[in-house]
């Protein structure tokens, strides 16, 4: 990895008690980037948008609840050292969603997701995104497993994973929704 693929001012594992690090991705076609007050509309555009909130819960955000998930993703970075990048697409500037992970209390585990703006669908982003973030999951954070956890009607989401080289898993409840469980070890 050279300082063109990754520019962090702190070590991720001490990101945590030293603030939130600055971690910068880029791919041939995306920068996976911190999250600026700018991307809030883009990012309400997407979350109000029925189509692509289908199978995160089944139901849209409001702009406050946009602006408080936005403030949540952020703060995963804060105090776990690693989140979800805003995604932007190199050529145009364009907000294109999110990339990267959570792992909140009580969560399954260390998990990989992506959300794209309906726009920018079927076009190998999220594939794209996911395969840096992983490499970054494996040679920066020293993760052994990575999962994700996909609604069984999301095929889209499914054929990313495989893409990945995910493997199904098992399934699981989160907040009330019954997920499959798809995962990658650092050696796959």
């Amino acid at each position: 990895m050279n300082s063109s693929q990754l520019m962090t001012d702190q070590h991720p594992t001490r990101a945590a008690r030293m603030g939130t690090p600055q971690v910068r991705l880029e791919t041939d076609r995306l920068i996976l980037r911190m999250w600026c007050e700018d991307d809030f509309e883009p990012y309400a555009k997407l979350c109000a948008d029925a189509e692509v909130m289908r199978y995160l819960g089944g139901k849209t955000y409001t702009r406050s609840e946009t602006w408080r998930h936005m403030a949540f993703l952020i703060g995963h970075w804060h105090l776990r050292g690693y989140g979800h990048w805003a995604i932007e697409e190199k050529l145009s500037g364009h907000f294109v969603g999110r990339i990267g992970f959570l792992n909140p209390e009580a969560w399954p585990g260390f998990e990989i997701g992506w959300t794209l703006g309906r726009e920018f669908w079927g076009k190998g982003y999220a594939t794209e995104g996911a395969r840096r973030a992983l490499d970054y999951a494996f040679d920066v954070l020293d993760k052994d497993h990575v999962i994700s956890l996909i609604h069984p009607e999301n095929q889209a989401s499914i054929a990313v994973a495989k893409r990945l080289g995910e493997k199904l898993e098992g399934k699981a409840e989160i907040m009330g929704i019954h997920v499959l469980v798809y995962g990658i070890d650092r050696d796959s």
